[in-house]
């Protein structure tokens, strides 16, 4: 039986994917109707990695071993994504 996962831990007020939901649906409602989007993944990633990053690199006193166990990914990919966007 597989484990259910929330988006949200018991601290959350709200799942965060709501959040997102209410997001993209602000986006989409801005866009003109007359052109497409492209490429939305990447964009919505680029947008959110790097404030992600900053905020659990704050929470963790920037402790890398603890924040790259917080965002569950290993130490060195999280020091090549801090490096990438020039955080410290």
């Amino acid at each position: 039986m597989e484990k259910k996962v929330n988006s949200f831990d018991s601290y959350s007020k709200k799942p965060l994917k709501d959040e997102v939901r209410k997001a993209m649906k602000r986006y989409f409602n801005q866009l003109d109707q007359k052109n497409t989007p492209i490429d939305v993944y990447q964009l919505v990633f680029n947008e959110v990695e790097p404030p992600l990053l900053s905020a659990v690199m704050k929470f963790s006193n920037n402790n890398q071993s603890k924040a790259a166990k917080i965002l569950g990914i290993n130490r060195t990919t999280l020091r090549t994504k801090l490096k990438k966007y020039n955080i410290e």
